[in-house]
């Protein structure tokens, strides 16, 4: 059945990119209803399909993947010929797992490993060195290797040999980690060619989100199959390049003219101007950090919003908390919920001590973030794929999204062995609602309940090896990333209530990176830490330009009121102290007083 919509649905260029037959290039301004627009785009091609090619879509995050996904179910559109998730999802599922034999490192098997895994191991690594941390050997992939994302040269003599232990451990335990998924992936679609024809002929349409967070060697992957495809297979991409903040992982907002040139077909440029979301104050402050030139046009319903834009420089470091709790505290009184207000920080080591100290000031409220994870969230860990089961609640809400979940699990036991010919995603959720752990520890919680789950789905991990692999570096990460957060001060994070918070509907105020909050919006954003060495980063080698994509980003993320700090005193070393992004306190800007 065609999908249709109300007109109301769509402005002129939502519908335009929606119902263009041609592969299209779409540059979308911040709460342009960039979403809506995909969404509505992937219904569209859902509902008009003709044959078996399926619809894949490239999202950022896992989250963006599953909201995608209920929206567009919710419009009654069948959602069997999609397929919807990360890149480097999209790379396991489909090119490394049916393909990977073709590659003589992976053709005995591999484990992804998980990011403190990772990060445990070359701090174990870098030990030996003074002065260099795993923080410092940062890398990605590119065609012809790997980029350091360390901008102090100097140091550089060292990493090399950090990470050739690290990737030589790695091979010699069959691990690959984020990076390298994406490196053999490339490998095998370079020097096996009929990859991408076979991809190109299963795919119908390709749509990718935040194209300006998309690396080089990605932008190759998907390329291949539209060369491959010769104009049959057609592509979405759609994204902000004033947004792309993740340059020094290798991010890169491809122009149009580049992106035609590798994909090798036509492609047409489409815009969404209008700005649903923030005020006419809040879009002509950001609009000030604009790098590249656009035209924003405010069409929301609170346009014309008094926003109140403060910017303190008085405030000392030691004030700073009391300062961002006065701010939650006035605008819980002027009526704002907590999950609509967000306080941001450039460094997780800024937030660390503050999200301990706001929950000692604010005990009345709850705090959400996507650095308060408490266990591992490696998305191809099968133990954590059976933690969004177990952690969420039987509701009506939820049961569109647990039952993929638990498809999800189902595919993986079948991978590892078992036979699942009378399991369906209903009885999983079934016996997984039926379990009774009376555990308050949040990990001793899940090592229970799995294995109840296991015993109640008469499956014997002992039998399938797989089980016991993945269970054991689901525990050792999740313990390692539980004992780094308590000691950062986050002493409550072990609880089960904070377990079952990870896969809800935020419920408090959110606290986060400004890298973790792409892609969100807020009535109130309160944002510290703006100092030159953070915003920008000190290894940022063009400083002003990633300063401006950071304020751009933080200041786009608010609907109604911006409050910006850049407290005084904080130490800088030993001798100095950092002093206010130099690009911030140069911008004239008719502050508000508070």
């Amino acid at each position: 059945m065609r999908f249709v919509w109300d007109p109301s649905d769509l402005n002129p260029e939502q519908a335009a990119a929606v119902t263009e037959p041609s592969s299209i290039f779409l540059i979308a301004c911040p709460g342009s209803g960039k979403t809506r627009t995909l969404t509505y785009k992937i219904a569209y091609e859902l509902s008009r399909r003709t044959d078996k090619r399926m619809v894949v879509a490239i999202t950022y995050t896992h989250r963006a993947a599953d909201e995608i996904q209920e929206r567009i179910e919710d419009l009654g559109v069948d959602t069997s010929g999609l397929w919807i998730g990360t890149i480097h999802a999209f790379c396991l599922e489909w090119i490394l797992k049916p393909y990977g034999i073709y590659s003589p490192e992976l053709a005995r098997g591999y484990r992804v490993i998980d990011p403190y895994d990772r990060e445990r191991l070359l701090e174990r690594l870098c030990a030996q060195y003074k002065g260099i941390t795993h923080w410092d050997c940062d890398y990605y992939v590119t065609e012809t290797g790997y980029q350091l994302g360390c901008v102090d040269t100097r140091k550089h003599p060292i990493i090399q040999n950090v990470l050739k232990e690290y990737f030589k451990e790695l091979s010699s335990s069959r691990q690959i980690d984020f990076e390298l998924i994406l490196w053999y992936a490339y490998c095998l679609m370079r020097d096996r060619p009929p990859i991408a024809v076979l991809l190109s002929r299963v795919f119908s349409h390709i749509l990718v989100d935040e194209y300006q967070d998309t690396k080089q060697i990605q932008y190759s992957i998907l390329t291949s199959i539209l060369r491959a495809g010769r104009g049959e297979t057609k592509i979405l991409i759609v994204g902000d390049p004033n947004q792309a903040i993740y340059g020094s992982l290798g991010g890169y907002a491809m122009p149009l003219d580049e992106f035609r040139a590798q994909a090798g077909i036509p492609i047409k440029e489409f815009v969404l101007s209008l700005n649903y979301r923030s005020s006419e104050r809040i879009i002509s402050y950001f609009s000030n950090y604009s790098v590249h030139a656009s035209k924003i046009t405010g069409a929301g319903k609170d346009a014309k919003f008094p926003s109140r834009i403060t910017y303190n420089q008085k405030v000392t470091r030691s004030n700073v908390h009391d300062e961002i709790v006065r701010l939650i505290r006035k605008s819980l009184d002027n009526g704002y919920s907590p999950e609509n207000i967000c306080v941001l920080a450039p460094q997780w080591v800024l937030l660390a001590s503050t999200t301990r100290k706001l929950v000692a000031m604010l005990p009345d409220q709850q705090f959400d973030g996507p650095g308060l994870i408490p266990f591992s969230n490696n998305f191809d860990n099968f133990w954590f794929k059976v933690s969004k089961v177990l952690l969420t609640d039987s509701s009506p809400a939820l049961l569109i999204r647990r039952l993929r979940w638990a498809n999800e699990v189902i595919k993986d036991l079948d991978s590892f062995g078992v036979d699942t010919k009378t399991l369906t995603p209903r009885i999983l959720l079934r016996e997984s609602n039926a379990l009774t752990v009376n555990e308050l520890d949040g990990l001793r919680y899940l090592d229970q309940a799995f294995t109840e789950l296991l015993k109640r789905l008469n499956i014997s991990p002992e039998i399938h090896p797989a089980l016991l692999t993945h269970r054991e570096a689901f525990f050792s990460s999740s313990a390692a990333r539980i004992e780094r957060l308590q000691k950062e001060g986050a002493t409550y994070i072990n609880q089960i209530s904070v377990f079952k918070k990870v896969f809800r509907e935020r419920s408090g105020i959110t606290v986060s990176t400004i890298h973790g909050v792409k892609g969100a919006e807020f009535d109130v954003v309160i944002a510290f830490g703006l100092l030159e060495g953070m915003v920008p980063h000190f290894n940022e080698v063009n400083g002003h330009v990633a300063a401006s994509k950071l304020l751009y980003v933080l200041s786009s993320r608010a609907r109604k009121n911006l409050h910006l700090i850049s407290e005084s005193e904080r130490q800088r070393g030993r001798y100095s102290s950092y002093s206010a992004t130099e690009l911030l306190a140069a911008c004239i800007f008719n502050y508000d007083e508070e």
